[in-house]
């Protein structure tokens, strides 16, 4: 026990930017990529890294400030606020799952890969909170810490179904060879942009609309260049947020000061991740020599952080509209008991595998985006208790006036919905083995035709 709340001490303490650079060293150097080249793709990853934090930073600073400036000129009242994810990773960690989810994940991850059932080796290891934080919140409704560990234990399963059945889509659209996806807050999405592409097709006038950036710069020309929509969009977004933030400077001041940064944005996340691909290249290409020597040729993906996809302008400008539609949709939507602003930054990572099956479509991604968050009000409405007695089961200091509190990172999404309302509707035996016995069949149809699941998630033909 004490030696996992040392690693994990150690593990909190460096942080992704410092831990991701060490790991791909040691992966790097084991694929036979040479201690030299290895320790550089290292480094230059860690420094992408550092340069994507920033940039998501200016992000996360400007909608938070945005969206709270919307919430306060709507006066809206809700009794679930939203904390953010930086606060759910502190409530994951911090409980009794947290202290055991790394072990855990890495052995089912090397199982899997073993009995060649994944082909993703998940080395995002700061992003194991999402599979404690499901286990957790089964530990809540089970009152039961073993069940929550085997929850944990097959979110990590189920992370790793979500990377390989995405990972073709990502590695076309993105340009990203040999990387998948083990991220539960950008794959789950997937299922929703399947149904808007099915609705959306069966709209004439409405399917016919391309709308990808490309398309779009092309029709309107420096006008439709992400920079100047991301000027546009954070100009708009300034407005509705500022208009009344004090005189005449001060609101000019706050409306060009989000214009720019947004813009900021729309340019500087796409280079970041361009330095990222330079240290992930290496490493790529020496696992592929490594399976081709000694696996007759066997792909195995390297699985990362979402943060590497939101710098397309699809999922950037997608994210940005769709900040004051959530604001609305918290409004108007009946039975609604949330509040955003803290987590608004995270609708990026959300929207992020939309792109690939739909090809960058704009549009398309703003109504699945819709469709997504609709859907999430009501899953983090109902998972609010929930949610609340993991949080203070962890010691997090609930933020003042707030009875309840969710975030969009986790708390909107269906599969945490899913795992804690199974198990505690039919018990923590019954409702892991369901769960399990779901994954298992999903997962069979998966390895019987891997192309058209692939194509469903779409990768190009």
């Amino acid at each position: 026990m004490e030696f996992l709340q040392s690693i994990k001490a150690v593990i909190d303490a460096l942080g992704a930017t410092i831990l991701l650079p060490i790991i791909i060293f040691f992966v790097a150097v084991a694929l036979g990529a040479g201690v030299g080249r290895a320790f550089r793709a290292g480094v230059t990853i860690g420094i992408a890294f550092i340069g994507i934090n920033l940039v998501i930073g200016v992000m996360w600073t400007n909608l938070s400030a945005v969206g709270q400036a919307m919430v306060t000129n709507l006066n809206i009242q809700r009794d679930v606020v939203d904390v953010g994810w930086p606060s759910a990773a502190a409530i994951a960690f911090g409980s009794n799952v947290g202290l055991w989810v790394i072990p855990i994940a890495i052995l089912v991850n090397i199982v899997l890969l073993l009995s060649r059932l994944t082909k993703t080796l998940n080395i995002d290891i700061w992003n194991y909170w999402h599979f404690a934080f499901i286990g957790s919140m089964v530990v809540v409704v089970t009152g039961n810490l073993a069940y929550g560990l085997v929850a944990a234990a097959i979110a990590a399963a189920f992370a790793l179904f979500l990377a390989d059945w995405t990972a073709k889509a990502s590695q076309s659209f993105y340009n990203l060879p040999g990387i998948s996806i083990p991220h539960l807050t950008t794959a789950p999405s997937v299922p929703f942009a399947i149904v808007t592409n099915w609705i959306v097709d069966r709209i004439p006038g409405l399917r016919d609309l391309n709308a990808d950036p490309e398309t779009i710069r092309k029709r309107f020309g420096v006008w439709g260049e992400p920079v100047i929509l991301g000027l546009v969009i954070g100009l708009i977004l300034g407005i509705l947020g500022f208009y009344n933030a004090g005189d005449l400077t001060t609101v000019l001041v706050k409306v060009l000061g989000t214009g720019m940064n947004l813009a900021a944005v729309m340019l500087l996340l796409p280079r970041m991740v361009q330095i990222l691909m330079e240290g992930l290249i290496p490493v790529s290409e020496a696992a592929r020599d490594f399976m081709q020597k000694r696996a007759a040729g066997r792909e195995i993906y390297i699985g990362l952080d979402s943060a590497i996809l939101i710098g397309h302008p699809a999922a950037i400008s997608t994210s940005l509209v769709l900040v004051p539609i959530a604001i609305l949709l918290s409004i108007i939507l009946p039975g609604n008991r949330v509040i955003l602003f803290a987590d608004l930054a995270v609708i990026p990572f959300v929207v992020a595998l939309f792109a690939p099956l739909m090809k960058g479509n704009v549009v398309r991604m703003i109504i699945a985006g819709i469709l997504e968050l609709s859907v999430g009000f009501y899953i983090a409405t109902g998972l609010a208790p929930v949610f609340t007695q993991a949080a203070q089961a962890a010691g997090f200091n609930m933020p003042e006036g707030a009875l309840q509190i969710s975030s969009i990172g986790d708390g909107f999404l269906w599969p945490y919905w899913f795992f804690s309302t199974v198990t505690g509707v039919l018990g923590g035996v019954v409702g892991l083995l369901v769960i399990a016995l779901l994954l298992g069949v999903v997962w069979f149809f998966y390895m019987k035709n891997q192309n058209a699941w692939h194509r469903a998630a779409g990768a190009p033909e």
